[in-house]
């Protein structure tokens, strides 16, 4: 990151801002389709400010791909069979191999989610130093910056298990925190957000795909977030006041109602990109498909008879596809097409949030009760009928995450966690389990 934050990373498209403002009018800007920073940092327009938050929407998305499919393969969830040898060598530990910091896998996603929360600061600078805008307006843009740049920061933790929090100053960086601290950061990030959205007004919007964007729903989303991070930092309680003012549906009866929420959105326009985690089907007259993610065969092996998730996002192959020594019979259907929108928070993580949250606290009846909305909505699987102990619904919980958040960048953190990542089976001799990624080279070296 310290490379990172040498460099400007501004990315505002014209059809990018019309694929996610709708209707909404911009003023004229510097170029529109790279603004400058000098641009924006002094007296911007409503218009360059639009275009900064459409940006950082779109680089949310950078490093999506690598960490989905890295973490997924070190949680033994899937295969990225491609001309990629890293891929099923260093993420499984091949023959002993360790991890490298300065490969693909460690530096993507740290540069990507950094890349972002560049862009939020950017924004927060340039909001203090313009007359276009007034308090509320300045509060809504506030609120918008740093619930993202919260966001973005518990996708390092979840991958590198710390990170650095204070990053406004590229000349002056904070240090790296270790997990428990960096999270506190967060969690209050996200109550400073709120605040700022509590004084946003009502007119203000914002440009996240698949969800409303007026103040109160974009607030109910900083809400989401925040149980998210308090369940990641073991307070069942604070998760659960949280939740009661997010988006959360714990009467969901359709795949519709647990699909609802903001999305990362693709498209093949100029300067757009596609979703990373997609893969064309393997057809009779194609079975080999090179460039493919093939289904852990753990996770079709260990899901409940007749568990519809598993339908839904995979598909038999026409053939075993065997790389490295390693083979698969099913292979992903998680997207339909190459422009298929990924789930940035849906209900369905939210009720699942709620039954940690429950266990946490000391409630296992609503935990049995959330669990049973994605048992019998999700997966068609019936009620949980097992013991209600803090362990068996413990282990339900992550069963059901498994199942729910497959191939989502959820598996390795929900094991390292809870401290049961030693069960992830060994695919070859001499392979290791590794459930963190290393921080990058340039972090180490002051790069």
């Amino acid at each position: 990151m310290k490379n990172i934050f040498k460099k400007i990373s501004i990315i505002g498209t014209v059809a990018l801002a019309a694929m996610t403002f709708g209707s909404c009018e911009f003023d004229e800007v510097v170029d529109p389709n790279a603004p400058s920073l000098g641009g924006v940092q002094e007296n911007a327009t409503i218009g360059q400010l639009n275009e900064l938050v459409v940006g950082i929407e779109s680089t949310t998305r950078n490093g999506l791909g690598v960490e989905t499919t890295a973490s997924g393969t070190m949680a033994r969830e899937l295969y990225l069979f491609d001309a990629e040898p890293r891929n099923t060598g260093d993420l499984l530990g091949k023959n002993g191999i360790g991890l490298d910091n300065n490969s693909f896998y460690s530096v993507s996603q740290w540069n990507g989610n950094y890349r972002a929360i560049k862009n939020t600061n950017i924004l927060l600078n340039a909001i203090d130093n313009t007359e276009s805008i007034d308090d509320t307006e300045r509060n809504g843009y506030a609120g918008f910056a740093k619930t993202i740049q919260a966001y973005e920061l518990i996708q390092i933790l979840k991958s590198y298990g710390m990170a650095r929090t204070d990053v406004a100053d590229e000349l002056n960086l904070g240090p790296i925190l270790d997990f428990n601290a960096a999270i506190a950061d967060v969690r209050a990030l996200l109550e400073e957000a709120n605040t700022n959205l509590s004084n946003a007004g009502t007119s203000f919007i914002f440009p996240l795909a698949g969800f409303s964007t007026s103040v109160s729903d974009f607030q109910e989303f900083n809400r989401g977030v925040a149980a998210l991070a308090a369940v990641y930092a073991g307070d069942g309680n604070g998760a659960l006041t949280a939740l009661a003012s997010s988006s959360l549906n714990l009467d969901a009866t359709t795949l519709e109602e647990l699909n609802a929420g903001p999305k990362h959105v693709f498209s093949q326009q100029a300067n757009d990109q596609t979703n990373p985690v997609f893969r064309g089907p393997s057809t009779p007259e194609n079975p080999n498909n090179g460039d493919q993610i093939v289904v852990h065969p753990s996770f079709i092996a260990d899901a409940t008879p007749g568990d519809a998730r598993v339908e839904r996002k995979t598909a038999l192959r026409p053939d075993p596809s065997t790389q490295d020594e390693l083979t698969g019979d099913f292979e992903t259907r998680l997207y339909a097409t190459n422009v298929s929108p990924i789930d940035i928070l849906r209900n369905e993580e939210l009720i699942l949030l709620y039954a940690e949250a429950s266990i946490l606290a000391g409630s296992p009846g609503d935990a049995v009760t959330a669990l049973n909305v994605v048992r019998n909505v999700s997966g068609n699987i019936g009620d949980y009928t097992g013991p209600t102990t803090t362990d068996a619904l413990t282990e339900e919980l992550l069963r059901q995450r498994r199942y729910s958040l497959w191939s989502e960048n959820h598996r390795m953190f929900d094991l390292r966690r809870y401290n049961m990542s030693d069960m992830l089976p060994i695919d070859r001799a001499g392979d290791q389990i590794f459930n963190v990624f290393d921080i990058p080279l340039s972090e180490n070296t002051g790069a």
